[in-house]
């Protein structure tokens, strides 16, 4: 039975994490899918395709993808290749201090380049990406022209 893990599971936007699958078969070929959908409504994605090892694991940090959105050692390539699945959206984050993205993580067995929904997943895992740590005050700035927020350490 396959396990995908992503650690650490809550973490700020800007800090790495690592991606494993484990529990595949030695050699097996798996697609990687990470999605989220936007405060909007907007759901982006990007997916990589992979090679288990001879212990039937992939790792994002040492396994380089083959194909798919990326290719070669990308540990943050799910991360950083999402892509809108309508045409010219930008993935932004309006309220950054309240709600983190939730990044859902799927592996799949084999390669797929468009995802139906007769495929099941083997395994699924979701990340938080918070963009204000734990204590962050957020602050108004309104002086003459410039508007802004200052974000104040705890």
């Amino acid at each position: 039975m396959a396990e995908l893990t992503v650690t650490p599971r809550s973490s700020l936007a800007d800090r790495p994490v690592r991606v494993h699958v484990r529990g595949l078969a030695p050699s097996q070929l798996v697609t990687l899918m990470a999605s989220l959908t936007d405060e909007r409504g907007g759901r982006f994605r990007a997916r990589a395709f992979y090679r288990a090892d001879e212990r039937g694991e992939v790792d994002a940090e040492r396994h380089a993808a083959l194909g798919g959105d990326f290719t070669g050692v990308w540990p943050m390539g799910l991360f950083w290749f999402l892509r809108p699945d309508t045409l010219f959206q930008r993935l932004i984050k309006r309220d950054v201090a309240s709600t983190p993205f939730r990044v859902r993580l799927e592996v799949f067995d084999g390669v797929y380049l468009a995802m139906g929904p007769e495929q099941q997943p083997l395994a699924a895992c979701t990340a938080e990406r918070w963009y204000v740590g734990p204590g962050v005050r957020r602050a108004p700035v309104h002086e003459g022209r410039v508007r802004g927020a200052l974000f104040l350490p705890p």
